[in-house]
């Protein structure tokens, strides 16, 4: 068949690579090519355990003093803030304890395998070079701050995640005595250049046979709320299905289709020490500031925050500022020779669960994004379930947690 993906991120681009396995004609388009967004600026962890919201319990309580401690990890454009508070309120009210559950459950699902599932997406290409096998830390600075976090790793244990808990003093030397308590959580990975990664699955794609388009989606064909094309800078495109995996740009597309999703751009920044003096073990989240240090091809990458804001402002200079205070505190000694800045957007529906699957009856279309901070640790699955829907075939997993018609409007 032939069939159109929308999005070149690692998501778009896994899809793109099982559907061609399966021997279909495939036509990748992207507005700028090849992990062009966040699938670049993340921190190239394989989060097999990100299986507990931001949305916990207490989240109401708590967020009006992160807003105004300038070390915390939660940001806001004040000028969005009028079109944020509709979504806001949806997303707050997941902050319970039942839907932590829910989404543990079905995130477990789609996470848990996910360093062989690179290694399968990646088998065979000039991408295998870049999937390492790493622990996973947690890093936090007093034993209380690590009894505070309790709720999640109850909830992680539970799920039947595998972690340690250690003397944070003697687990590695680059941090001195910044962390009294390190959680090492097992059966993770690391990739150890994100936008390399992706660029080199896309070019194992192209090599394929595959087509890659670089033009911008400005408008969909839907009759009867089925989509018979696209239309884009370039032209019309028609296919016999159309995946739509572009991340925090998919929210237009999705309501024109009818899968009334609330959806709002989460956007997370970076920052990258090239060549530093200081190179770290493992991947560390450092707790207090809810980002994650990651040690790179010739760089650390600080990456993380959260920032609600939309997609058109440009980047703030505050979530940069408590990056290098807390990179400072952590690791004082450590000099490169540049420190490099990004901003980029992640996908965030309202209850945090990607949508996965068809957006019509007759499966003429499907929605593969929403993934929001783990479209990484999650891609390669995606790209393969949605190649079995399409290929007939019934993916080993429930999707019901991921079907993009529980938001379509009746």
């Amino acid at each position: 068949m032939k069939i159109i993906v929308v999005g070149a991120g690692i998501v778009g681009v896994s899809c793109a690579i099982w559907l061609q396995r399966d021997g279909h004609e495939v036509t990748l388009v992207d507005r700028a090519g090849p992990a062009a967004g966040t699938s670049h600026g993340n921190a190239g962890v394989l989060a097999a355990g990100a299986i507990i919201p931001v949305t916990t319990p207490g989240l109401l309580r708590r967020a009006p003093g992160m807003l105004i401690d300038r070390d915390a990890p939660l940001f806001l454009k004040w000028s969005y803030v009028p079109k944020l508070i509709p979504f806001l309120r949806r997303y707050l009210g997941f902050a319970n304890d039942a839907h932590v559950d829910h989404y543990a459950a079905a995130m477990s699902s789609l996470l848990h395998d996910t360093v062989d599932q690179h290694r399968s997406l990646a088998q065979g290409t000039q991408a295998e070079r870049y999937i390492k096998d790493d622990d996973y830390c947690f890093g936090y600075a007093t034993r209380a701050a690590f009894e505070a976090d309790a709720y999640g790793w109850a909830k992680r244990k539970a799920a039947g995640d595998v972690f340690d808990v250690v003397d944070g003093t003697d687990h590695d030397p680059a941090f001195g005595a910044a962390f009294h308590t390190v959680v090492v959580c097992k059966n993770h990975g690391r990739i150890s250049d994100p936008g390399a990664y992706v660029a080199a699955l896309a070019d194992h794609f192209v090599s394929s046979g595959g087509q890659l388009r670089i033009c911008d989606v400005e408008d969909v064909d839907v009759r009867d709320r089925v989509i018979t094309g696209i239309q884009t800078s370039t032209g019309e495109m028609r296919a016999d299905h159309i995946v739509f995996a572009m991340g925090p740009w998919s929210k237009a597309i999705a309501h024109k289709l009818g899968v009334k999703v609330p959806f709002e751009s989460e956007r997370g920044y970076h920052l990258e020490f090239i060549n530093p003096t200081v190179m770290l073990a493992t991947p560390m989240m450092v707790a207090s500031g809810k980002f994650v240090l990651t040690p790179m091809d010739g760089r650390l990458r600080a990456a993380g925050v959260i920032e609600f804001g939309g997609l058109e402002k440009v980047p703030s200079r505050e979530p940069f500022e408590m990056l290098r205070r807390q990179v400072a505190k952590l690791l004082p000694d450590m000099t490169c020779d540049e420190v490099v800045e990004w901003m980029g957007h992640r996908p965030a529906p309202a209850d945090s669960l990607p949508l996965i699957g068809a957006n019509d009856a007759m499966g003429r279309s499907y929605s593969a994004f929403g993934h929001q901070h783990v479209g990484l640790t999650g891609g390669p699955k995606t790209g393969r379930i949605i190649a079995d829907l399409i290929g007939g075939r019934k993916p080993n997993i429930d999707l019901g947690a991921f079907d993009p018609m529980k938001h379509a409007t009746r």
